[in-house]
């Protein structure tokens, strides 16, 4: 049997108003969980430059103050794949989420870490046993609020919904792990 050696994965927390984005998989391994927008680094890609290109790809939004948060060691036994997910966490700074790649997620929604969707990828239930993600909860806890009306207006749409009819794809890389 040949060796294959694991993948990089990125995974990024969008931070708003002490909550963050998360998707509901669709079309890779791990369908039908829960994770954060994410994807691969592309060749010659820092880590911010593979984050702030994944969350705008697959979400429309535009993020800022892009660091480090988190690594976890992912082996999905059931697909044969082995992942190394580096977790971003960036502050939102424009645009309203939507599913722009449908074919990767069925719907996104704000969630903070006592509403975390289930069930989650696997990358995140490393992260909830991790060291790391106290850390990262305090940061998305602290995060700076926007006025009490756009709070209201924000939790009013916990979830962007998108026709999960079947998407046909012809060519090319999907870019999503």
């Amino acid at each position: 049997m040949r060796e294959q050696a694991p993948r990089v994965g990125i995974g990024v927390f969008v931070i708003r108003d002490g909550s963050f984005l998360m998707g509901l998989r669709r079309g890779a391994h791990g369908e039908g969980t829960w994770s954060v927008p994410g994807g691969h680094p592309e060749f010659g890609e820092s880590f911010e430059e593979a984050a702030a290109r994944e969350v705008a790809e697959e979400t429309g939004l535009t993020v800022a103050n892009l660091r480090f948060g988190a690594v976890t060691n992912d082996v999905f036994d059931g697909a044969g794949k082995h992942y190394v997910t580096i977790w971003m966490l960036g502050d939102h700074t424009d645009g309203e989420a939507e599913v722009k790649e449908p074919d990767k997620f069925v719907r996104q929604g704000w969630y903070d870490f006592e509403s975390l969707p289930r069930p989650l990828f696997l990358p995140w239930v490393q992260l909830l046993r991790s060291s790391f993600v106290q850390d990262i909860r305090q940061q998305v806890e602290s995060s700076p609020r926007r006025s009490a009306d756009a709070s209201a207006r924000a939790t009013l749409s916990t979830d962007i919904p998108v026709d999960i009819s079947p998407v046909h794809r012809s060519g090319g890389r999907s870019g999503r792990r």
